[in-house]
């Protein structure tokens, strides 16, 4: 049977079908927030960026509304145990990327309580607003430190979690949650457990301006640049060279991830936990070789406060994540280190708010 149609149906059908998806994301004035919300926008997302701007940057999203249009990504500066019912009101939101939470490992281990009121609090409140606004797509930013000190060489999703510090259990106890509701109402989930994150945007526009920073990398680069001190951080392990060895991924192969994980959402999958690394590791005396590598700086190794609740070493295994979400990494660490000489370069304090 044929069906006439004038051709503003035709337009009004047309630009229904293919209205794009928009995404709530928590956290968005962050290092790992913007640049997810930089690439979600280069995709086509329609964005709402939440922030309360407390370790997060204005500029950033500022920077993301004069390049894409004010409305393509609206700006929220609240507190995520603020009443967020108002957002998912005024904006039909498809999905929600959770990034928002403190997450630094030393500064847990002195003050759990913020931890457990920031992350887990604020968290219940965002998932309570998710689902009596009928939000039922998630993918949150959890860790590899839900995991603590292992034994095996690559860690994969069913290992044993055993948090060596409150940032880790903080992020574990929101992974059991978002479980329980997963299994309890229509919560759809991915949890994205990812290792350590590196580098800028292939472009140098936007990177980590975290003052200090918690990364071991960013750090070293703004070291080799003059732009700090840098000092060594890091109790002797039991590794080859007696400093911890990690698993680097590169910040926007990790944007990838959370992209394919929102339309493996979309597409109907089921909930999952995945880990996001690259598969291999590096030591810290390794990483910081990379840097005078590629800088021609040479670093005079100075030993500062050392870091509590450390693991010797952590690597993911990531076969789940290259079966489920057809995602590998494609960015090395000489590019990590290249991206992050380029954004540091150009904007040498970061951002200013």
């Amino acid at each position: 049977m044929w069906i006439s149609f004038q051709q503003s149906d035709l337009s009004q059908y047309a630009t229904m079908f293919f209205m794009a998806k928009k995404v709530l994301v928590t956290g968005a004035g962050g290092y790992i927030g913007s640049i997810n919300s930089y690439k979600l926008l280069e995709e086509g997302y329609d964005l709402v960026a939440l922030d309360n701007f407390s370790t997060g940057f204005e500029e950033p999203l500022e920077l993301l509304q004069n390049k894409y249009g004010l409305d393509r990504l609206k700006i929220y500066k609240l507190n995520l145990a603020d009443n967020l019912m108002a957002i998912f009101r005024e904006n039909s939101i498809d999905a929600v990327l959770h990034f928002a939470g403190a997450l630094s490992v030393n500064e847990s281990m002195e003050n759990p309580i913020k931890y457990f009121s920031n992350n887990v609090a604020g968290t219940i409140n965002l998932l309570q607003t998710m689902l009596q606004a009928n939000v039922t797509n998630l993918v949150f930013s959890s860790t590899c430190a839900t995991f603590g000190e292992t034994e095996v060489e690559e860690i994969n999703e069913s290992h044993i979690q055993n948090p060596a510090n409150p940032y880790g259990e903080s992020k574990m106890i929101i992974e059991q949650m978002i479980r329980w509701l997963g299994k309890q109402s229509n919560l759809h989930y991915v949890v994205l457990r990812y290792f350590n994150v590196c580098g800028a945007t292939d472009d140098g526009l936007i990177g980590d301006a975290k003052k200090p920073s918690v990364h071991l990398m960013q750090n070293a680069v703004k070291g080799a640049l003059g732009l700090e001190e840098f000092a060594l951080t890091y109790s002797p392990v039991a590794t080859p060279d007696g400093s911890p060895i990690r698993d680097y991924v590169n910040v926007v192969d990790l944007a990838d991830a959370h992209i394919r994980a929102l339309e493996y959402l979309f597409n109907g999958g089921a909930s999952q936990m995945i880990n996001i690394g690259t598969g291999s590791g590096n030591s810290v005396l390794e990483v910081v070789r990379k840097v005078e590598e590629i800088t021609g700086h040479k670093f005079a190794l100075k030993k500062g406060e050392p870091r509590q609740g450390e693991y010797a070493k952590a690597i993911a295994s990531i076969k789940k994540a290259q079966q489920v979400l057809g995602w590998s990494p494609t960015r090395s660490i000489e590019d990590s280190v290249r991206s992050l000489v380029k954004w540091y370069k150009a904007r040498p304090q970061g951002w200013e708010r």
